[in-house]
């Protein structure tokens, strides 16, 4: 039992995800604010965050953000990589494999520590 005032801090829901995606073969680094539910591209990858929570600062600095992550061909149907929650402080916990990109979460914003010149698409060839 908990006594009063020892009560665990509650992550705080955010509504904008930074993301990093690598490319492994060109070695491209990209950092995208990905709102929550709006789908961001990054080459052939769609990344869907669908939540972001971010502990309060006075607990062990943590966020953390469920992805979906599809890849799409050209000529071809898109196909699942990755569903799941990825940390900032572990990305080896919950990594995405595949053979040609990384992607791992960085942070969890709100829309006033969002930058004014971002943009959601991260389209990028």
């Amino acid at each position: 039992m908990l006594a009063l005032g020892m009560l665990p801090a509650l992550a705080d829901p955010l509504p904008i995800a930074v993301i990093r995606v690598l490319d492994k073969v060109t070695a491209r680094v990209r950092t995208i604010e990905a709102p929550i539910d709006q789908p961001v591209q990054f080459a052939t990858l769609s990344i869907i965050v669908r939540t972001c929570d971010k502990r309060p600062p006075e607990e062990t600095p943590e966020s953390a953000a469920f992805l979906e992550i599809t890849e799409g061909r050209v000529g071809e149907a898109r196909q699942p990589v990755f569903s799941g929650w990825m940390f900032a402080s572990t990305p080896s916990l919950s990594a995405m494999e595949h053979p040609i990109y990384d992607v791992w979460v960085i942070d969890c914003l709100s829309t006033d520590d969002s930058a004014p010149a971002a943009t959601p698409s991260g389209n990028e060839e």
